[in-house]
């Protein structure tokens, strides 16, 4: 979990799912400028299906000489550590798409390094603002993210559950529903920024606040 933070003099920046996109990671940055005084907020799915996660993860840990950075863990996170606990899950996590992954970090989940699976393992369920949630996939409207269980927080989509305002009043900022027409899905009470980079769409970002968007060019 994660505290509520206050952030008056920055801007705060959420970055929807990677997936291994490490060239879309770095034009986005490019294009943000981040600032000492801004916080970026990581939904999550750094890796797999897309070709380079070992960057990905090196950008992201270097991110922090610039500006403020949280990050959450997505279920893809979960399902590697999940593979390094129990051999039997590996199968499942190359399925959907730890392979990518693997080649990344040169074909064995042994090479990738200790402080990568540090920084994974530190990565948190939520993170909360004075007017915003942030969290890797869907919520339940009538109870603290605290109290939501991982199936909620990381792994049902929106198709599955279109949840209502939720009781703090906030916003509520997610990952993880791919939108595949490249757009953001914005329900007003609710913003979903997987515009399925590591398919045919484009990486995002956007500033809560301003509601600046930033994304990357689609590949041909």
């Amino acid at each position: 979990m994660s505290e509520i933070i206050s952030n008056n003099t920055g801007r705060t920046i959420a970055i929807g799912d990677i997936h291994g996109c490490a060239s879309e990671l770095q034009t986005l940055l490019d294009l943000i400028q981040p600032a000492p005084e801004d916080t970026i907020v990581f939904l999550g799915d750094y890796i797999d299906r897309g070709p380079d996660s070992k960057t990905v993860i090196e950008t992201v840990m270097a991110l922090p000489e610039q500006c403020h950075v949280i990050t959450l863990i997505g279920n893809h996170e979960v399902m590697l550590l999940d593979a390094l606990q129990q051999p039997l899950m590996q199968s499942l996590w190359i399925q959907f798409g730890g392979q990518q992954t693997l080649d990344s970090y040169g074909g064995d989940i042994s090479s990738i390094p200790k402080e990568h699976l540090a920084f994974l393992r530190e990565c948190v369920r939520f993170h909360e603002t004075d007017d915003h949630l942030f969290v890797h996939a869907n919520y339940l409207p009538a109870t603290p993210l605290d109290q939501q269980t991982p199936q909620i927080l990381l792994w049902t989509h929106l198709t599955d559950l279109r949840p209502q305002p939720h009781v703090s009043g906030k916003r509520v900022i997610v990952g993880h529903t791919p939108q595949k027409n490249g757009k953001i899905l914005d329900f007003g009470h609710l913003v979903c920024l997987d515009t399925f980079c590591f398919g045919n769409g484009v990486l995002t970002a956007m500033d809560v606040h301003s509601n600046e968007v930033w994304q990357t060019a689609i590949r041909t």
